[in-house]
């Protein structure tokens, strides 16, 4: 699982820092998660295929979120894209991106395809054989949804040695890497977990953002391996984050301690602070394993 963060403060893109977007890969794919202002210009800063996106989640209409997805959905038709781009975020989302595009006569050469979301509670949005994604009800000052995006169980690791034993046929290996129970060359039915073991721990992440303090979606996050939440403001402007619905690093440490997450990722920030240590270091002092997102920064897990 690889995250790269294009753009991690929170308003406006300033000469070096950009407004939110990400893109995870994980399990075969390439999900685009927000899409601020300038987007496209970190993707190709960061070398990072075009054609590989077919996937844009975008947690609300402010414009610090998906200010830069009409320019990118544009860019993809100069660049003669056919394949299919499904985008994900709340309802409206359709109607901003359309109306662009109907005044500036730029449609599309490749299927755009809305989900717009208007539950309150948390759904399923995209599912395939690898890989779940869910909504996170998040509470900002407008609709607002998070993400978590879930890989499912792998295939089972074989022990070879037993499955000779068992006196297995080639020709099932697959179907025990699958997980399925099968019949011997002698007609005894195996049982799959006495020949294989399980394979690696499917792995997942939290986006969430943005939002004032939420302990509701603590049950939906509860043991991602790693969560991002934003932490806008520090404890000196506290007073700020229930005005704004918004939340402080203390805060979303606090989330990422009930939720027992593996690693808690900070970002949003406002622009009014000249560095990001203290982020961290407030955070700490309720939650250990905390990073700071910086734009350009890459994670792997």
């Amino acid at each position: 699982m690889k995250l790269t963060i294009l753009g991690c403060y929170s308003a406006t893109p300033r000469a070096l820092t950009n407004t939110t977007s990400q893109v995870l890969e994980i399990n075969n794919h390439m999900f685009l998660i927000d899409c601020g202002e300038g987007t496209q210009v970190e993707l190709r800063k960061h070398k990072i295929k075009f054609n590989r996106i077919k996937h844009i989640f975008i947690s609300h209409l402010h414009g610090d979120h998906f200010f830069g997805l009409v320019g990118l959905i544009s860019t993809f038709r100069l660049l003669t894209r056919e394949t299919d781009l499904h985008i994900y975020g709340p309802k409206g989302i359709k109607e901003v991106v359309t109306l662009q595009m109907k005044l500036a006569d730029s449609w599309t050469n490749y299927k755009l395809i809305f989900h717009e979301l208007t539950s309150e509670n948390s759904e399923l949005i995209f599912e395939d054989e690898e890989v779940q994604v869910l909504t996170i009800p998040l509470n900002h000052r407008i609709y607002t949804n998070g993400y978590l995006f879930k890989e499912k169980e792998g295939n089972r690791k074989l022990d070879i040695g037993l499955v000779e034993e068992a006196n297995i046929n080639i020709a099932y290996y697959r179907k025990l890497a699958q997980g399925f129970d099968v019949v011997n060359d002698d007609g005894v039915l195996i049982n799959n977990k006495t020949v294989t073991k399980p394979g690696l721990k499917p792995k997942s992440y939290a986006f969430c953002s943005d939002t004032m303090y939420k302990e509701d979606i603590v049950p939906i996050i509860k043991n991602t391996d790693v969560l991002y939440h934003e932490s806008t403001f520090l404890e000196k402007h506290a007073y700020l984050a229930p005005k704004t619905k918004h939340s402080t690093a203390k805060e979303a440490a606090s989330i990422a301690k009930q939720a027992n997450v593996g690693t808690l990722l900070l970002g949003h920030y406002s622009t009014r602070y000249e560095g990001l240590n203290a982020f961290k270091q407030e955070a700490q002092e309720i939650f250990e394993n905390v990073e700071l997102c910086e734009d350009g920064k890459t994670f792997n897990f």
